[in-house]
C-alpha cells in the first residue's frame, strides 16, 4: 500500500473520530445501536437487493448476442462496490475489480471493459441528475442563513462543474479514440492487446441509444432506492426525517464523496458531510453520524463475505491455470 494512501486514510479516520467525539460519543453510539440486530439485518438485506438494480443498469447496455445473464453483472457489481467500500482503494480500484469479476464469469475482456466504462458514465450522469434534485430540495428546505446560502452556492457550482465534466467524459468516449484506448489500458492493463477492440465495443453500445438511456434511468432509480434505504436507517434509529429531506442529504453526501474520490472509502468525508447536512434539515448531528457508522458497518458485513467468495473464485482460476508438475 502506498504511503500516500495510508496518510490520507489516517487523516480521514482521524477526522471521523474527531467528529464523533465532538458531537458526543455516547449520543452517536446510542443512536447507532438502537437499530438492533433485526434492524441491522434489514439494512443489509436492503443493500443486497439494491445490487439487483445496479446490475440491471449494467446488463441492459449489452447487446443480445453477448448471452451474458443479469446475475453475472449483479455479482460483478457486488464485487465492484464491496471493493470500493471495504478495501483501501479509491473508487477506481473497485471499478477495475468489478470488470475483472465480469471477465471471470465469461464476459469477453473488450465487452467487459467497454460496458464498464459506459456503465460508469451512465451512473455518473444519473448521479448528476440526482444531485440536481438534492440541490433543488436543499434550496427550498434549508434555512436561509449565511452558512446555508454559502453551502448552497458551493453545491450549485459543484453541480455545474460536474455536469461539464460528465459531458466532456461522454464526448471523449464518443470522439476521442485515443482517450478510450488509454482509459481501457488504465482500467485493465493485463489486457492491453484487447484494448484495441474496446473502442469498437463502445461505439456498438452507444449506437443503441435506447439501451444507454435505459441504463441511465435505472441508475437514477438506483440512487432514489438508495436514499429510501437511508431513510429506513434514520427511522430505525428514531430520527423523524421525511424522505425528501433524506434524499437531499444523501445526494449531497454522495456529491461530497465523489469530489473526494481519491480518499479511500471517503473516510472522514462522509462523516463530515452527514454531520453538517443533517442539522440543516432538522435532524441532529448525532443521528447523521450514527447513520454514517451504520452504513460503514453494513458495507463491511455485506462486502467482506462477497470479497472472500470472489477471492476464492480467483484462487480456483489460478489453480486451474497452473501447469501440473511431474511427480
Amino acid at each position: 500500500m502506498k504511503l500516500r494512501i495510508v496518510i490520507v486514510a489516517a487523516l480521514g479516520l482521524a477526522l471521523g473520530l474527531y467528529l464523533v467525539m465532538y458531537v458526543g460519543l455516547g449520543a452517536v453510539f446510542s443512536a447507532a445501536v438502537s437499530v438492533g440486530w433485526s434492524g441491522f439485518a434489514i439494512l443489509c438485506l436492503y443493500a443486497l437487493g439494491l445490487f439487483v438494480v445496479l446490475g440491471a443498469a449494467w446488463h441492459v447496455l449489452l447487446p443480445d448476442s453477448s448471452r451474458a445473464g443479469l446475475w453475472v453483472f449483479v455479482r460483478a457489481r457486488m464485487v465492484r462496490d464491496s471493493a470500493a467500500e471495504v478495501l483501501p482503494f479509491s473508487q477506481l480500484g473497485g471499478i477495475v475489480l468489478g470488470a475483472r469479476a465480469a471477465i471471470l464469469q465469461g464476459v469477453s475482456s473488450p465487452l467487459a471493459l467497454a460496458s464498464t466504462i459506459v456503465d460508469v458514465t451512465t451512473e455518473m450522469l444519473a448521479q448528476i441528475a440526482y444531485i440536481a434534485l438534492g440541490v433543488l430540495i436543499f434550496s427550498t428546505r434549508a434555512p436561509r442563513t449565511s452558512f446555508g446560502l454559502s453551502l448552497m452556492t458551493v453545491f450549485v457550482i459543484g453541480l455545474v462543474l460536474a455536469a461539464v465534466a460528465g459531458g466532456l467524459f461522454l464526448a471523449l468516449q464518443r470522439y476521442g479514440q485515443w482517450v478510450t484506448r488509454k482509459l481501457a489500458a488504465r482500467l485493465f492493463p493485463d489486457a492491453v492487446a484487447a484494448t484495441a477492440t474496446v473502442a469498437a465495443g463502445l461505439d456498438a453500445i452507444y449506437r443503441s441509444r435506447v439501451r444507454v438511456v435505459l441504463s441511465l434511468a435505472i441508475h437514477f432509480a438506483g440512487w432514489i432506492t438508495s436514499a429510501i434505504g437511508t431513510w429506513i436507517a434514520f427511522r430505525l434509529i428514531g430520527a423523524r426525517a421525511d424522505l425528501a429531506a433524506v434524499m437531499a442529504i444523501e445526494s449531497l453526501v454522495y456529491a461530497t464523496r465523489s469530489a473526494a474520490f481519491l480518499i479511500p472509502n471517503a473516510l472522514g468525508v462522509q462523516e463530515a458531510a452527514y454531520a453538517v447536512l443533517a442539522p440543516l434539515f432538522g435532524v441532529g448531528a448525532e443521528f447523521g453520524l450514527a447513520v454514517s457508522l451504520l452504513k460503514r458497518a453494513r458495507d463491511i458485513a455485506v462486502g467482506v463475505p462477497i470479497l472472500l467468495i470472489w477471492q476464492a473464485m480467483e484462487g480456483q482460476r489460478a489453480l486451474a491455470g497452473r501447469p501440473s508438475g511431474n511427480h
